[in-house]
């Protein structure tokens, strides 16, 4: 039987997609969300955020404008891929371009595949190959040079001893334990709240996370009705 563990990462709001490893297990990405385009990178096992960049132009709120919607809708949700070189991320563009970001040393370097055409998915192989789908119909594999000697064996060992790093550092939550949250360990990758810390916080910065505010109203009206 599986069992959820006591650490865990907790994102800004909603509406993201599936965490996207590397081959290597290093690091893991997250398209999102339902309110903007977003990605957000981390490093695993020690689920620290080295990466978060909006796609386009940031959300200007509630009510938003058609220029804004239209932005939205043309960046594909399935348009980030890990290739071949480590520590490297992949992202596709409505320009019909590809942003190769070094998660190191934050550098984007941008690659004209389409041009003119939207991408409208990414994905890469087993071995690293990227495979770019256009918005015209268009299906390409473009292989990427590297000087990594860094092979498919030993990136599963490299992902393998993350894997076990990763366990090591927390537990599974009890069989008995029905309220999930009271036994979970936090961190949105810069700072890390313990249940009891979530249970009592009723003031938030302006920098705070969304849930976060939620959270604080949610114990100061609690609070307010005592």
């Amino acid at each position: 039987m599986m069992r959820p563990l006591r650490r865990a990462l907790i994102l800004d709001c909603d509406g993201y997609e599936t965490p996207l490893f590397s081959a290597d297990g290093r690091h893991f990405a997250i398209r999102g969300n339902a309110y903007d385009n977003s990605v957000e990178v981390f490093e695993f096992p020690s689920l620290r955020r080295v990466l978060a960049t909006p796609l386009g132009d940031p959300s200007p709120g509630y009510p938003y404008t058609q220029a804004w919607l239209d932005q939205m809708q043309s960046w594909s949700r399935h348009n980030i891929a890990f290739g071949s070189v480590p520590g490297g991320l992949w992202i596709a563009t409505p320009a019909g371009a590809l942003v190769e970001v070094d998660l190191e040393t934050r550098q984007a370097v941008e690659h004209d595949v389409l041009a003119g055409s939207r991408l409208s998915a990414l994905a890469a192989t087993a071995t690293g190959t990227l495979l770019v789908a256009g918005s015209g119909g268009d299906l390409l594999l473009l292989s990427v040079l590297s000087d990594s000697t860094q092979t498919c064996t030993t990136s599963k060992d490299i992902s393998r001893a993350a894997a076990t790093a990763f366990l090591e550092t927390t537990a599974e939550v009890p069989e008995d334990g029905d309220d999930l949250e009271t036994h979970l360990v936090l961190t949105d990758g810069t700072r890390t709240w313990e249940a009891d810390d979530l249970a009592t916080v009723t003031e938030t910065s302006a920098t705070d996370p969304t849930w976060l505010h939620i959270q604080a109203a949610i114990n100061k009206a609690h609070v307010q009705s005592e």
